[in-house]
C-alpha cells in the first residue's frame, strides 16, 4: 500500500457515448469522485441519458433511474423520501439534468421540491442548449449565441436566465455556480452540499465542443475562460440571503472567450461591446450582492 493509502475506485467506467472533449462527461466524474458509491442518481432525458450506454451497458457504477425529460426534481424527491422510510439518512440523492431540464421543461417540479426543501442535491449540468436533440437554444442560452433554431443572420437576441437567483428566492439551504474549468473549487462546493440537508443545488458550467463549435481540446480553457471573463463567475448562497463570492482569478474581457467558439462568430463589434457591457454589469451586481452579506468574501479584481 502506497503512503497515500488505497487507491479509490473510479465511479465513471471507460464506454461513454459522449462527444470527444464532453464537459458534460467531466462534470459526472468529477461529481462522483466528491460524491462517492453512496450515491442514487435521478437523472433525466438529454445528453447524459444518451451518454450513458445502451443498455444493459452503462458507464455508471451507482444506481442511476433514467426518468422523463421534466420530472427530475419529482422523482428524486420521491427515491428520498422512500429511503427516509426505511431510515437511510445517508445515500445523497443525485438530480442530474442539463439547461433544458432545469431552466425550462423541468422547472416546475424543480420549483416545487425547493419550495418543500426537500432533502435532495441537483446539479445543473449547463452547456446552454438542447444539445443532445440538435442544439436548440433554451433561456440558458446566452446573448448573441448560435443554435440551429435561432435566426440565421444573428444569434440569440435574450439574455440568459439567472437560475441560482432563482433558487436562491426559495430560500434554500445552499444554492452556489460551479464550472469544470475549477475542479478545486467544485469539491468544495460538493463536499458541502453533501453536508448539508434539504435542498441543494449546483448550477455547473460544461462546455460543450459540439454545440459551441470550439475544439475538444478547448473544453477546459474555455470553461476556465468563462470564469475569468465573469461570464460565469463562481459564488454561494447561503438560505437564500447571503452571499458570498468564491475565489476568481484576475479579470479579463470576453474577447478570448468568445473568439475560441464558432457558435459567437456573426457577433458584429456592437454586438460583442454590448456583450461585455451586459456581463460588467451582471459581474458589478453580484459584488452588490456579496457586498451587502456582512463576512462575504471579496476579490473585485
Amino acid at each position: 500500500m502506497s503512503e497515500r493509502g488505497p487507491k479509490q475506485r473510479d465511479l465513471f467506467t471507460p464506454g461513454h457515448y459522449g462527444c470527444p472533449g464532453c464537459g458534460a462527461t467531466l462534470a459526472m466524474r468529477q461529481a462522483l469522485s466528491v460524491l462517492g458509491e453512496d450515491t442514487i442518481i435521478v437523472m433525466t432525458a438529454g445528453c447524459w441519458s444518451t451518454l450513458i450506454g445502451i443498455y444493459p451497458y452503462t458507464c455508471l457504477t451507482v444506481p442511476v433511474i433514467s426518468t422523463a425529460f421534466g420530472s427530475t426534481a419529482s422523482v428524486a424527491a420521491g427515491v428520498r423520501s422512500g429511503l427516509s422510510i426505511q431510515e437511510n439518512n445517508h445515500t445523497t440523492v443525485l438530480a442530474w439534468t442539463g439547461d433544458g431540464g432545469t431552466f425550462d421543461i423541468g422547472f416546475q417540479p424543480l420549483s416545487g421540491a425547493v419550495e418543500r426543501n426537500d432533502d435532495i442535491l441537483f446539479i445543473c449540468y449547463d452547456n446552454e442548449a438542447y444539445m443532445n436533440t440538435g442544439i436548440q437554444r433554451s433561456s440558458a442560452t446566452p446573448t448573441g449565441a448560435w443554435t440551429t433554431t435561432t435566426p440565421g443572420s444573428t444569434g440569440k437576441s435574450q439574455r440568459k436566465k439567472n437560475i441560482v437567483e432563482i433558487m436562491a428566492a426559495h430560500r434554500i439551504p445552499y444554492a452556489a455556480t460551479a464550472c469544470i474549468g475549477a475542479p478545486a473549487d467544485l469539491k468544495d462546493k460538493l463536499e458541502k452540499a453533501k453536508s448539508i440537508r434539504g435542498s441543494r443545488f449546483i448550477h455547473l458550467f460544461a462546455s460543450c465542443p459540439t454545440g459551441w463549435r470550439h475544439a475538444p481540446e478547448l473544453s477546459l480553457e474555455v470553461a476556465r475562460q468563462a470564469i475569468k471573463s465573469r461570464i460565469f463567475p463562481l459564488y454561494e448562497v447561503f438560505d437564500g440571503d447571503t452571499w458570498k463570492l468564491s475565489p476568481m482569478p484576475d479579470k479579463e474581457d470576453v474577447g478570448a472567450y468568445l473568439k475560441n467558439q464558432g457558435r459567437f462568430k456573426k457577433m458584429s463589434i456592437g454586438e460583442h461591446e454590448r456583450f461585455q457591457q451586459q456581463v460588467d454589469d451582471d459581474w458589478q451586481r453580484l459584488l452588490n450582492k456579496c457586498q451587502s452579506t456582512v463576512g462575504g468574501q471579496m476579490n473585485a479584481a
